[in-house]
């Protein structure tokens, strides 16, 4: 028998470049292709696309009549160009600046005492081991949110009245009864409260769904290094729900200015105008009680550009100091 030996490849010249990396595949997908595969999701969002269209994007067009004078019954965009007249009325308006106030006010109040809230109910409800209870809480908690402010707004005003549930307490302890609803100081204290009555419950859903994403193994490793429960809420659960927190954090910063317009308007009265008028519903008086569309315009835009300031600058910060942000 022959054996056929194989002669060893010549190896290639060496050219001085080094080797090239294998090229991995790239796979292209067209739009066209992309709808004909996926077009029934893409027909799920024509219609909130449509929605912020119409209802959210198409009105911005309006913010011109901010800089002309509008006449009702003329032109949408106003009929002569007046530039900064009105931007130059409610920086000298003083009315406009004690509703300023009043908005930071509440609005640094509700972020102070409203925003926490659910975080802490959602950790203690993570502590339950009764599913009953836990259940039962999270049930009574839950119901306000479903109710309309009107409703909420009537309950308030029933519970603080003359003759209501918190003067009968007060009576039965021999104090004097207070017409708390007629009072500017008691106004930013009756609101705060009835948003956290309100809204603290609905608020721990998502938090409640974020402390479930967390690996139970952490927590094991926790209690082997000797952690206690608050140790372990503090190193765990508060990292693990971080995301969350400061997405929230970042919305609740960005409608800041965005003061509840409905239960404002609901609750306060001319008695309480000191402490409860805030720029929502000084726009509806200025607006469209008193027709002065172009002022009221005006103050909108520069509300709504303090929001996206703040918004922007809360993402910012956000992203560079904690490394989570909505973009």
């Amino acid at each position: 028998m022959t054996t056929q030996v194989r002669e060893p490849a010549a190896e290639a010249a060496p050219t001085g470049k080094p080797p090239k990396a294998p090229r991995t595949p790239r796979y292209k997908t067209t739009w066209r292709k992309a709808w004909k595969r996926d077009w029934q999701l893409y027909t799920l969002v024509i219609v909130p696309l449509l929605f912020f269209l119409v209802f959210r994007y198409a009105p911005m067009l309006g913010n011109v009549i901010a800089f002309r004078k509008f006449i009702p019954g003329g032109s949408i965009y106003g009929e002569t160009w007046v530039g900064l007249r009105y931007v130059k009325m409610f920086i000298n308006d003083p009315n406009f600046w004690e509703v300023f106030g009043n908005t930071m006010a509440l609005g640094a109040l509700s972020l102070v005492f409203v925003f926490p809230l659910p975080i802490v109910l959602a950790l203690l409800l993570n502590e339950v081991r009764s599913r009953y209870f836990k259940r039962f809480v999270q049930t009574v908690s839950y119901l306000p949110h479903f109710l309309s402010i009107v409703i909420v707004a009537g309950m308030v005003m029933q519970l603080v009245s003359l003759e209501g549930t918190v003067n009968q307490v007060v009576r039965a302890f021999g104090g004097e009864p207070t017409s708390f609803i007629q009072e500017p100081d008691w106004f930013r204290s009756i609101y705060v409260s009835s948003e956290i009555w309100q809204t603290v419950g609905w608020g721990t859903i998502l938090y409640l769904a974020a402390l479930t994403t967390i690996d139970t193994q952490l927590y094991e490793a926790a209690r082997i290094d000797g952690a206690n429960r608050w140790q372990q809420t503090w190193h765990v659960t508060l990292p693990g729900i971080r995301p969350t927190m400061i997405t929230l954090l970042i919305l609740n910063i960005g409608t800041f200015m965005a003061v509840g317009f409905e239960k404002v308007l609901l609750l306060y009265n001319p008695l309480t105008y000191p402490t409860a008028d805030v720029i929502s519903t000084y726009l509806y008086r200025v607006g469209l009680v008193s027709n002065n569309f172009s002022y009221a315009a005006a103050i909108g835009l520069f509300e709504s550009i303090i929001g996206l300031t703040l918004i922007l600058s809360a993402n910012a910060i956000s992203r560079r100091t904690v490394g989570t942000s909505l973009w």
